[in-house]
Parts: structure tokens; sequence; C-alpha cells
């Protein structure tokens, strides 16, 4: 894999919380139909990024999107949990959850 990765972000217009990664040699129309239908009829274009093994992500760990970015060209980036969001607030804030019993 290489040490770099440029890419295009889309937010889907249907899911908030939705993202495709999708390698930036590759035209949108070319992805999966069943994948376009998920994201949308019009998603709109977040950023464009050059990924490295080393990039901070929000909620994805750089190199698993860069490792489905060279092999099949895309990443979907679901919405997270209510679950996630709740640790992912107290563990922003410092706190860890306690354990009744």
């Amino acid at each position: 894999m290489s040490n770099a990765i440029d890419c295009i972000i889309y937010r889907s217009r249907l899911k908030d919380g939705m993202y495709l990664y999708l390698r930036a040699d590759l035209p949108y129309a070319d992805l999966p139909e069943v994948l376009r239908q998920r994201m949308g009829r019009d998603p709109e274009e977040a950023m464009r990024l050059t990924l490295t093994p080393e990039r901070t992500l929000a909620r994805q760990d750089a190199s698993k999107v860069m490792a489905s970015l060279a092999g099949q060209g895309f990443h979907l980036q679901m919405p997270p949990t209510d679950e996630y969001l709740a640790n992912w607030d107290n563990d922003k804030m410092g706190l860890r959850a306690r354990r009744e019993g």
C-alpha cells in the first residue's frame, strides 16, 4: 500500500453522519449502484484529503480507510451509534462510566 492516498469525502444527504471516502482517481459514477442509492442522488463533497497512516481522522482509523481505498476504491463510514456518542462525550470530558454492582 502506498504511503499516501488522495481521496474525496462525500457526505450523504439521506443519512446524517454517513460519509463515503472515494479514491480521488475514481469517478463517483463508477461506484456500485446500491452504494450510490444509499448515499443519495446528489451527495455533498465534504472535503478532499491526502491520507497517510499517521493522519488522525475523527471516527475512523486512517490505515483501515487506506486499505479499503487501495482494495476497492472506497470506504463507507456509517453514522455512529448512540452508545458510541455517549462514550465519545465521556471520553472527551475525561469521564469514565461507573459500573453498578
